[in-house]
């Protein structure tokens, strides 16, 4: 059979067509965009109402005050739990009156400029707040009105101690102690110098102006209960190396340089903290017999009752173990209490420990059976009781124990069956083991906060599909003792708004269960194909899909799916809140973290033919930023365009801790192989690529190094470099990226060009 060489064309034609007709038929708007831009967090939660219940304790009592979102504005209650009673915290109308006679601008009663206030007088009649850049404090029974000019805060560099006889400070680097009635000055430390400095902390973000500037004070002393002794540190700086931003856009025309102390994995020339104490009344100091603590390890330390002991959580470097010590504040020496031991590591994220003095025990959670659970110890044997928890669920933290009824009262998740298993619950368990109960039943995500005395909780219960509920609960039973606030959504449904879709698929081992949620725009129509976006953060220590409705609402993805997208986002193996052997799947192997959501993708796409697993992108921030690369050089055949911001791009140039914790100490070959910037001539599709100039989380080396990479092996991206921002990009940096963000997937995944648009500030 001979073809017509014109009807050859045409075929081809059509072929050509069909293919790519979904690409032709899109157009993206400004007004697309507008819809984009309404549902931002900071947009779209102004629609919903009643959405949590945050609760501050006042003073000592029972009662709190928390603040809301009203179709009228936010209003500030107060609950009185004992008469079972809330209401306005005060008269909004009166003190909105009164702030606008004293300011000369006008405040409405649901719009008053603060968010936050408290008490300042044991009989609650007066309150305090900041508004205006000054301080204002009020009378509820007069509504009288005075301000005073705003202190600028400074980090306290002294502290009293507890009978208020003397006061700690350093000096020239050094502990001194000043009596409060004669004003005496005693030198307690002798060798204190530069960059060997006692009582002396290092911030997370401690930076130092200038190559030769000098870090801010960080104050560290705790005195005994009995004021007779002070826990402090020497913090050891004297091999420890920094590193350095470029802030380019300060006043005058020349850069200015920052540095900060932060060690990279392997690094042996970092800050030590060397654990000390002070007998006041002998002048002595006594070293603790601890090996000195990498700065960035970490560990707690804190005084008992009787001031003659310490107890000490303390993590090895490496988190291959953790030790809970005894200190002896005479001599020093430091005896093992508990101890926790894994082959693999002991993680901080799951890591729990409560001292229960009044009966000689410790509880310490511990993975060794395979799942997180509490292990009771006896303090003076150092022998363990009995597994206190047991079953397949991790439980999360230890929320309070009553010593005298002996009951542990503590929050899990995966025990209840037919359940999402990131839904946190809080459980009573005896120290024995016995009469396990589940004082939150409801099929939800439980955000419980206790008060001082323990008396009862406060439960935010909600799920991702399901608004937040608000409950006072007796912590004795669980049984609502109060409803306190029930979330309206219906201004938002009435706006297209939906709940975004859990889901449960199988990871790529054909076995292991993996959740996540979809999100689709308002318009949807099933008759439609959809470029699907990967919202990808695969960090071993968290979980990135919202299980709780305020984070659904709040995400991202609402915004993004409105310019025409599948949002999917997942928690694979190797992410935290499993089994330790799910857990374990990205130890020293980090660079899987995206494996299973390739499966997870294609199984909802058979579900859903709407959703093109041809037109796949994704994206993410910080560990998310190195998912996106690391997807797009090992998986470039499913995945065609990635957003990567603030990528921490190779291990070896992280911040020690997390990738000694889950990539392993010392240093070994699959951190080379597991490197972006090492692979970086596997890279295939559109790359965006931003960070902040000056973050000091993820440096911005990390980035600049995978595009010097990129260049060398002659491979295409895109780089925006944020002059200004640190780790998060806020303000109309972060507005401009989130316009870049969905100009770059509406340009590479519809294939048609981005309108131009301005995301509009926001309100001060």
């Amino acid at each position: 059979m001979k073809w017509n060489r014109s009807i050859v064309c045409v075929l081809v034609s059509l072929l050509f067509l069909g293919s790519c007709q979904t690409r032709q038929d899109t157009v993206i708007t400004a007004e697309d965009y507008q819809r984009a831009e309404s549902f931002l967090s900071r947009n779209i939660q102004d629609l919903v109402y009643g959405l949590e219940v945050s609760p501050q304790w006042i003073g000592e009592s029972r009662a709190f005050w928390y603040r809301i979102n009203t179709s009228e504005g936010k209003r500030f209650l107060i609950v009185e739990p004992d008469k079972k009673q809330k209401a306005p915290a005060f008269d909004h109308e009166k003190l909105a009156r009164a702030l606008s006679e004293k300011t000369e601008k006008s405040y409405a009663e649901g719009e008053l400029p603060f968010d936050s206030f408290k008490f300042v007088d044991k009989d609650h009649k007066k309150i305090e707040f900041e508004a205006e850049k000054k301080i204002w404090v009020v009378d509820l029974e007069t509504y009288e009105i005075s301000s005073r000019e705003k202190e600028e805060r400074e980090e306290k560099q002294e502290e009293a101690s507890p009978n208020g006889e003397f006061v700690a400070f350093a000096k020239n680097h050094n502990l001194f102690i000043r009596s409060a009635k004669t004003g005496k000055v005693t030198r307690l430390s002798r060798t204190g110098i530069r960059l060997y400095e006692y009582a002396s902390g290092l911030d997370w973000f401690n930076l130092i102006e200038g190559e030769g500037g000098q870090r801010s004070a960080n104050f560290r002393a705790q005195w005994s209960p009995d004021s007779k002794k002070i826990f402090t540190q020497i913090l050891d700086l004297r091999t420890a190396r920094k590193m350095y931003l470029l802030n380019s856009v300060e006043e005058g025309y020349r850069a200015k340089l920052y540095s900060y102390y932060r060690a990279s994995p392997g690094d042996e020339n970092i800050p030590y903290l060397v654990p000390v104490v002070f007998d006041i009344a002998r002048n002595k100091e006594v070293v603790v017999d601890i090996p000195p603590i990498p700065h960035f390890v970490h560990h707690n330390i804190e005084w008992f009752e009787d001031s003659q002991r310490l107890y000490a959580m303390v993590f090895d470097r490496g988190y291959k173990s953790m030790n809970i010590y005894e200190i002896n504040a005479d001599s020093g020496k430091a005896r093992i209490i508990a101890r926790d031991e894994n082959a693999t590591c002991v993680g901080t994220e799951v890591s729990d420990y409560k001292v229960l003095p009044k009966l000689g025990k410790v509880l310490m959670t511990s993975e060794r059976d395979g799942w997180n659970h509490i292990y009771l110890y006896d303090w003076k044997t150092a022998q363990l009781d009995n597994q206190v928890t047991k079953g397949e669920f991790v439980v999360m933290d230890i929320e309070h124990v009553d010593e005298e009824k002996g009951i542990v009262y503590f929050t899990a998740v995966g025990r209840e069956e037919g359940e999402d298993p990131y839904l946190v619950h809080l459980y009573l368990i005896h120290l024995d083991g016995s009469n396990l109960q589940n004082l939150t039943p409801e099929h939800a995500y439980h955000d419980i906060t206790l008060p001082p005395d323990k008396s009862f909780f406060v439960d935010n219960l909600s799920r991702a599909d399901l608004p937040t509920k608000s409950v006072l609960r007796s912590l004795k039973d669980g049984e609502v003792v109060m409803d306190l606030e029930e979330t309206d959504v219906q201004d938002v449904l009435d706006r297209g708004w939906s709940f975004p879709e859990p889901f449960c698929v199988k990871a790529a081992d054909g076995e292991t269960d993996i959740y996540g949620l979809i999100w689709r725009p308002i318009n949807f129509s099933p008759s439609k194909k959809y470029p699907v976006i990967d919202q990808c953060y695969t960090g071993p220590h968290g979980i990135t899909t919202p299980k709780t409705f305020r984070r659904a609402l709040m995400s991202s993805a609402n915004s993004l799916a409105e310019l025409g997208f599948i949002l999917v986002s997942a928690d694979g193996r190797g992410t935290a809140r499993r089994s330790k052997a799910f857990h374990d799947f990205s130890y020293r192997n980090l660079g899987r973290g995206c494996e299973d959501h390739i499966p997870a993708i294609q199984q909802l796409a058979e579900k859903y033919p709407y959703m093109d697993t041809d037109r796949v992108g994704i994206y993410g921030h910080s560990a998310g930023g190195y998912d996106t690369v690391r997807a797009l050089l090992q998986w470039s055949d499913f995945y065609k365009v990635g957003v990567s911001s603030a990528g921490n791009h190779d291990h070896r140039m992280a911040k020690a801790w997390w990738p000694e914790q889950y990539m392993g100490y010392p240093v070994e070959e699959f951190y080379e192989e597991q490197s972006n910037i090492t692979n970086a001539g596997k890279l295939a599709g559109k790359l965006l690529l931003a960070h902040g100039a000056m973050d000091d989380n993820v440096n911005p080396a990390s980035t600049i190094r995978l595009v010097d990479a990129l260049i060398k092996n002659n491979k295409d991206f895109d780089l925006i470099i944020i002059p200004p921002s640190r780790h998060g990009f806020r303000g109309e940096y972060g507005d401009y990226f989130t316009r870049k963000r969905w100009d770059y997937f509406v340009k590479h995944l519809h294939g048609v060009q981005p309108p131009a648009y301005k995301i509009s500030p926001a309100d001060n």
